[in-house]
């Protein structure tokens, strides 16, 4: 991409590793808010090709002041109007490439109604997701039997986590020749040490996976309990184990983000020690 400049003097341009420095001071305003994007950063410092994507970044004076990262998922990070013009601008230049879109609750609410023209319509908004944070470990007492899935356990893991993804999303993540795809990616958490799960008898009673790890925290996804067993308590003590795990192996704060209106699940974090420190948005496609 060539450098855009607007009447603003800002300046839009696709990061590369010389501005690593420069891109973890502005993720750093908030670690908590931004963990997706700064684990992938901190993993691929900024290579393009082990990013799996761009980031674009807006700087005025010289400063980068917002970003937005362009993968699977688009996300937005601290971005100013200003910012936000820019990236809409391009962002409708060049076409939907992602499957959602996904950040603090005000900005995707800036930006979707810029987009939903040219890229619409989404399937669901989900315009509300309470961003929830705990750390130090859980004041509640830990499911002793939640642990690391082993790499020979994948095949059990990978059947709860295609019904997690299901539930959550709406479609399978097997649809379309992804299946192959899916299993690697959840092969890579395991390997990494970032699958947790209580497991009975050879079946997945609980289950929890660390998405995403910075220096400074670490974000929990596809929290499931069995179908067969809910309504029974497993997700408090399992959330609780999977906390002390977390900050014991990946990061000293761990967070997530729910659909508000899951209210047994806000409850189970609640209970678990999670407070709410912000609120999250996505736009499905």
């Amino acid at each position: 991409m060539s450098l855009v400049t607007t009447a603003t003097t800002g300046v839009l341009r696709v990061l590369s590793p010389r501005d690593l420095r420069q891109t973890l001071r502005v993720l750093d305003r908030d670690p908590v808010a931004h963990c997706f994007v700064s684990s992938r950063i901190h993993l691929s410092g900024l290579d393009p090709w082990r990013l799996g994507g761009e980031v674009w970044g807006w700087s005025e004076g010289g400063e980068l002041v917002s970003l937005l990262y362009l993968g699977a998922n688009l996300v937005p990070v601290e971005t100013t109007a200003d910012a936000r013009a820019a990236f809409v601008d391009r962002c409708r230049r060049i076409g939907r490439r992602c499957s959602s879109i996904v950040g603090p609750s005000y900005e995707v609410a800036a930006l979707w109604p810029q987009l939903a023209d040219s890229w619409g319509p989404a399937r669901e908004i989900r315009a509300h997701q309470p961003l929830m944070v705990i750390e130090n470990d859980s004041p509640h007492p830990a499911d002793p039997g939640v642990r690391r899935v082993r790499e020979d356990e994948v095949d059990l893991l990978l059947p709860a986590c295609v019904s997690m993804f299901t539930e959550e999303v709406g479609v399978s993540p097997l649809l379309g020749g992804g299946a192959e795809a899916y299993r690697a990616r959840i092969s890579e958490l395991v390997r990494h040490g970032r699958a947790y799960a209580r497991i009975d008898d050879g079946q997945v009673v609980f289950k929890a996976e660390i998405g995403a790890v910075s220096d400074h925290a670490c974000q929990v996804q596809g929290v499931w309990v069995a179908p067969k067993l809910r309504g029974r308590g497993l997700a408090a003590p399992g959330m609780a184990a999977v906390v002390a795990l977390a900050r014991r192996e990946h990061s000293p704060t761990v967070s997530l983000y729910v659909n508000d209106f899951n209210a047994i699940a806000r409850r189970s974090y609640e209970t678990a020690g999670f407070r709410t420190v912000g609120d999250f948005a996505t736009v499905l496609f």
